[in-house]
């Protein structure tokens, strides 16, 4: 009786069922790859559309001090000539010199004299604000932490607008 009980098999492990288990186990293997690499595929756009670097910046922060930075925000984009070169990381007010400190992160390629101009301009009539540097040239190289001085705030056009509507335009 005792090697009967022995002998007794198992469900799932028999020899005819056998192959049903063996497809069960590569199913859940091929879907469980599947679950891993659309996880992986998120966190890497997850990254990339976040601009979040995981392996160290290729970037280095510059400051500026502006009067107004009306309609920047975080994650504005920062251009010279044209061209993208950096991002707004960040806006903080300045209590002693009452002015806006934006904080930018501008490519390592790109090089930046401590005579350079930073405005603020509008992309369109009504678009998104963006940071614009007219990089100079003939000062010295600005260091990574280092503050563009000369900056000219946005020019608001419903300001401009509102001045030239109740006559407070003066006319030449």
């Amino acid at each position: 009786m005792r090697q009967n009980l022995n002998k007794k098999k198992l469900p799932g492990f028999g020899v005819t069922r056998g192959g049903k288990q063996m497809k069960k186990y590569t199913m859940e293997t091929t879907v469980g790859i599947f679950l891993v690499f659309g996880l992986l595929c998120v966190g890497y756009m997850t990254l990339k559309l976040g601009h979040v670097s995981l392996l160290g910046d290729n970037a280095y922060s510059l400051f500026a001090r502006f009067t107004s930075v009306t309609g920047l925000r975080a994650g504005s984009l920062v251009y010279i000539s044209g061209i993208e070169v950096g991002r707004v990381e960040k806006l903080t007010m300045d209590q002693e010199s009452q002015k806006a400190v934006v904080e930018m992160r501008i490519r390592n390629d790109i090089k930046i004299f401590d005579d350079a101009i930073a405005s603020i301009k509008t992309e369109g009539l009504i678009g998104d604000m963006h940071l614009s540097i007219n990089p100079g040239g003939a000062g010295t190289l600005l260091k990574p932490g280092g503050t563009i001085t000369e900056t000219q705030a946005a020019v608001d056009i419903a300001d401009l607008i509102s001045k030239y509507a109740f006559g407070d335009v003066k006319k030449p």
